[in-house]
């Protein structure tokens, strides 16, 4: 993907890296929101790569919107409405990657940082990271339906009004995160996560992640009917038969996303 300038992409073993890179805060700029749209949706179409680990470099993972350039997008009547569409397209690209992405939060992911932490699979996050949302103290609003999916009511509206981050310690306490780790360990922590679930079957994973998506607003029957079909779909491939004779025969299964 040389055609990125705000965003770092590299591949090893099946495990791709999406490193965002707008100094000096990886504010998301439209460049690196187009980007970053651009990269999850080739990602979902390549077969080299099963899992995704989306990081920023830097201190900052992401501190939000691109406040300073808003008013180069924003000129006339239509700019607002279409950048609010391609802002929400950002965060449905990763949560509609066909392949899982584990988030490693290296700082603070602030607005549009945590709606992009928010919209990834797996979390995991540094000692110096925060969540937060800190619209309210430049008079706007945003994130707060993807920080539904993260913390309680009260937290939530705490953090809304009064722009109160929530520290990397703090969110493994909540359960918000599987690790908070030194800086040194983050990316390696990230990294085991993804090579594990780049081991596993890429039909199997590409399917539970998105059947996940589809049941998390079902109802329980509504939703396990539907993990049941797609059970038995996943149940007709090479790879699940292959998964089933490693098994009986005890060895490591050779997958081919068939």
């Amino acid at each position: 993907m040389n055609d990125l300038t705000q965003l770092h992409f590299h591949l090893d073993n099946y495990v791709a890296t999406l490193t965002m890179d707008a100094p000096p805060v990886n504010a998301l700029t439209r460049t690196l929101n187009d980007e970053l749209m651009l990269a999850l949706d080739r990602i979902s179409e390549m077969d080299e790569v099963r899992a995704v680990v989306l990081t920023g470099a830097g201190k900052v993972f992401c501190a939000g919107a691109d406040l300073k350039g808003r008013a180069s997008v924003i000129k006339g009547p239509g700019d607002l409405p279409a950048h609010s569409r391609r802002t929400r397209e950002c965060f449905h690209a990763i949560r509609e990657c066909a392949k899982p992405v584990i988030c490693a939060i290296n700082g603070a992911a602030l607005g549009s940082g945590l709606a992009m932490a928010a919209s990834s699979d797996i979390l995991v996050a540094s000692e110096k990271s925060s969540l937060g949302l800190p619209e309210v103290d430049v008079g706007l609003l945003g994130g707060c339906s993807h920080a539904m999916r993260l913390f309680s009511h009260s937290r939530l509206r705490r953090m809304a009004l009064t722009g109160m981050r929530v520290d990397g310690a703090e969110l493994y306490r909540l359960g918000i995160v599987e690790a908070c780790v030194a800086p040194e360990e983050l990316m390696p922590t990230a990294l085991e996560i993804a090579r594990v679930v780049a081991s596993k079957s890429p039909v199997s994973t590409r399917m539970g992640k998105h059947t996940m998506n589809v049941i998390e607003g079902m109802s329980l029957r509504d939703g396990y009917r539907y993990e049941q079909d797609m059970t038995a779909q996943i149940g007709k491939t090479e790879d699940a038969k292959e998964a089933q004779r490693a098994f009986a025969e005890k060895r490591p299964p050779v997958f081919v996303g068939r």
